[in-house]
């Protein structure tokens, strides 16, 4: 039996109150969680704070930079051990873990790192009202102790997408993970200490939301800045808790993403990008698709090859050869999600395929598992069209026209993501411009350059992280005038 401990200072720290840790592909337990209670986390703030004034906030950034790229070294040392936690938390396919999980959440340490190293600040002269001279300089400073908020569907990319940004800028971070997934960021705890990063830099407290890890860490008043990803009603509690004592705020919130198919699109390629971006990872991406609007030429033709690429998708263990589809998070989702198969219904969708739980055999059967699952139909006021289920599932429906087709993609308060699939390049740049969103994908899907911005427009989130956009969260900037 696994036990998940609290990181507080460069320690392990074990806890009187635990929780089960459950496996999503048979619900078997396979750890116990240790809940941080206030005192805790109020150690492990004070341990990031007592790390700024100390070693680590005297440290010269070529040293900082040296450190954080060992510890992506050290993650990918130890890439078995993380990959083995990743799919035992999530149960997610081996294919989707090994090459995106791990891989991209070392490389946040290094990407960033050498951001840091290499962004320029802005120098300004002026004459001064006597006929002097005055400079202008920017000086980049550490925000402070970060809290650090991660979902469970990306467990260590997320966690480190955020983590690696605030330690290169020289800040603290305590970090909350989900509940639902907490080995990854445990273990990255013993890569700190691995390679040198100073006691109470990097500290990790489990639990929950209200009344426990979550809630105690983001009203906690030595906590000089929060970043979030998570469902949009979460991120509102947090920036209510975040308004005591004005502090900063960066969050990827919610979506309810579309996919656009123009009938010049890439027939094959449109409909394997759909694909991934509707199933993978059993639809439980912030940037997934779950309204695909395709151009009526092609849209029956276009149903059809969806509905086969979904019911070809094998559901099975982790490490099974051939499988493309894991289990959802937890039997809470999949209740949520299994809810919303039922509306669907209900609403007069057509169900194209799916709509249920596949037959399972053995200790499998107790897994948290549902059918990737494709409606027609429904009008776009149906709760499957307006509300996140975060599931393996999407509506297609037909469009005419390019304008019709940004109408409907606009008409949602969020604004996270959209892919466009069209081989006419003008109608690529006029779509791209139109759609309110952080990212639109074009002929792609789930493409990421590290060093743009990245966010979500609307109920989708607040600020911009990504290249030097990260900075401008989780540092200050500040000018000194010097008269000459």
């Amino acid at each position: 039996m696994k036990q998940f401990m609290n990181f507080i200072g460069g320690e392990f720290v074990a806890t009187t109150r635990t929780f089960e840790n459950r496996a999503p592909v048979d619900n078997r337990v396979i750890g116990k969680v240790h809940e941080a209670g206030k005192d805790e986390v109020d150690a492990a703030v004070r341990a990031a704070r007592a790390a700024l004034t100390g070693e680590w906030g005297r440290m010269s950034v070529t040293r900082r930079v040296e450190l954080l790229h060992a510890v992506a070294d050290e993650i990918n040392r130890r890439f078995d051990d993380f990959l083995a936690a990743e799919m035992a938390d999530t149960g997610k396919p081996h294919a989707l873990a090994s090459h995106v999980d791990i891989p991209r959440g070392a490389a946040n340490f290094k990407v960033f790192a050498d951001i840091v190293k290499n962004v320029p600040t802005e120098s300004f002269e002026m004459t001064t009202p006597d006929g002097g001279q005055a400079i202008n300089y920017a000086v980049r400073s550490p925000l402070g102790v970060i809290g650090v908020v991660c979902p469970w569907n990306l467990p260590l990319l997320l966690m480190t997408w955020k983590v690696g940004p605030a330690l290169a800028c020289g800040n603290t971070v305590v970090v909350k993970p989900s509940e639902e997934t907490p080995a990854t960021a445990t273990l990255l705890g013993e890569v700190m200490n691995a390679v040198g990063i100073p006691p109470g830099v990097y500290n990790v407290v489990h639990g929950f939301g209200p009344d426990s890890a979550g809630e105690f860490l983001t009203k906690h008043p030595g906590v000089d800045g929060i970043t979030f990803t998570g469902e949009t009603r979460t991120g509102e509690a947090i920036m209510g808790a975040a308004a005591k004592g004005v502090r900063p705020v960066s969050f990827e919130l919610g979506g309810k993403n579309a996919g656009i198919v123009f009938a010049d699109a890439d027939f094959d390629k449109a409909v394997a990008g759909i694909t991934r971006s509707a199933f993978e990872n059993c639809g439980q991406v912030c940037l997934g698709t779950e309204r695909v609007y395709v151009q009526r030429p092609i849209f029956e033709k276009f149903v059809a090859a969806l509905k086969a690429k979904a019911e070809a998708l094998k559901p099975g263990p982790s490490e099974e050869a051939g499988v493309g589809l894991g289990p959802l998070i937890s039997r809470e989702h999949q209740q949520k999600v299994l809810s919303y198969y039922d509306k669907a219904v209900k609403e007069g969708a057509t169900v194209v395929t799916g709509g249920g739980v596949p037959k399972m055999a053995g200790a499998l059967a107790e897994g948290h598992w549902v059918q990737p699952t494709i409606w027609t139909g429904l009008p776009e006021t149906a709760s499957v069209i307006r509300e996140e289920i975060f599931g393996p599932c999407c509506h297609i429906a037909p469009f005419d026209t390019e304008e019709e087709a940004i109408a409907l993609a606009n008409a949602t308060d969020y604004g996270l993501a959209t892919t466009v699939w069209t081989e006419n390049l003008g109608c690529a740049h006029r779509v791209a411009r139109q759609v309110q969103v952080g990212i639109c994908w074009v002929n792609s899907w789930f493409l990421r350059d590290l060093r743009t911005a990245f966010g979500g427009a609307k109920s989708s989130g607040i600020g911009r992280e990504g290249g030097v956009h990260s900075l401008e969260f989780y540092t200050e900037l500040r000018n000194v005038c010097i008269k000459l």
